[in-house]
């Protein structure tokens, strides 16, 4: 599958996917087009939460090669699942469940290998921001080798929501973060738990670095002080995964 496949561009294709109720993941309109049916199109689209970016023209065509009108619209290959609903459904059957929170990764490939590495480990929700991720795209459908449609992806406007809901609901938030002293083997993982990891340039936000349960880092014994974001969230839930079989 390519993205090609989830992209809709053009005023009345977006407006019929609209119609038709079709699940917008993403869309990028001409930054300071002067049009009143785009106009109509981003306040229908904002009224459904939609991520919206103003982009300059260059970008939309890298999207499609095709008339895009000013808008293009990235759809989801997925469906995507309420927070509350999966939370309790999950409390419910596992005794002891597992979710990731990803604050802004924005690399598709980064967001893909995570979906991954998560479907192997028994990652139960994958928890995204619906402003400022990665698009839930055709490239994130290959780089995840089919595991995003084994994954209950749940997006969210705010994280930190999230982050109250699941302290709420008696799971222990852990951010991964360079900036502490307590490595993620310091940490009891086989209660219910769940992982945050953030962005590729600033790492977890700060604000939400405030509200979490605990703090953890991964030894880094190189040159290079940092890993990968992806690598770094497997070795995260890994290390839940190795607790978890010891524990059994």
């Amino acid at each position: 599958m390519s993205k090609k496949d989830y992209t809709v561009f053009g005023i009345y294709p977006v407006k019929e996917a609209l119609a038709a109720e079709v699940v917008f993941d993403k869309v990028y309109v001409q930054k300071d087009i002067n049009n009143p049916k785009i106009e109509q199109l981003v306040a229908d689209l904002e009224k459904l939460n939609v991520s919206i970016s103003q982009v300059p023209e260059e970008k939309l065509y890298k999207l499609t090669k095709g008339n895009h009108q000013g808008i293009v619209a990235l759809t989801s290959p997925i469906e995507f699942h309420d927070l509350e609903t999966i939370v309790e459904k999950t409390l419910e059957t596992e005794a002891a469940p597992l979710f990731l929170i990803l604050d802004q990764i924005s690399d598709v490939r980064n967001f893909g290998a995570i979906l991954r590495t998560a479907e192997c480990t028994g990652v139960h929700a994958v928890i995204v921001q619906k402003k400022g991720g990665a698009p839930v795209s055709g490239d994130a459908v290959k780089t995840s080798a089919g595991a995003i449609f084994n994954m209950p992806i749940v997006k969210v406007d705010h994280i930190k929501d999230a982050i109250f809901y699941l302290q709420g609901s008696g799971v222990t938030t852990i951010a991964a973060t360079e900036k502490t002293e307590k490595t993620i083997y310091d940490l009891t993982l086989t209660t219910p738990t769940a992982i945050i990891m953030g962005s590729e340039g600033r790492g977890v936000t700060k604000s939400v670095l405030q509200l979490v349960d605990h703090k953890a880092s991964l030894p880094v014994l190189g040159e290079i002080n940092s890993l990968n974001v992806s690598v770094a969230c497997g070795a995260m839930l890994y290390e839940v995964v190795r607790q978890r079989m010891t524990k059994e």
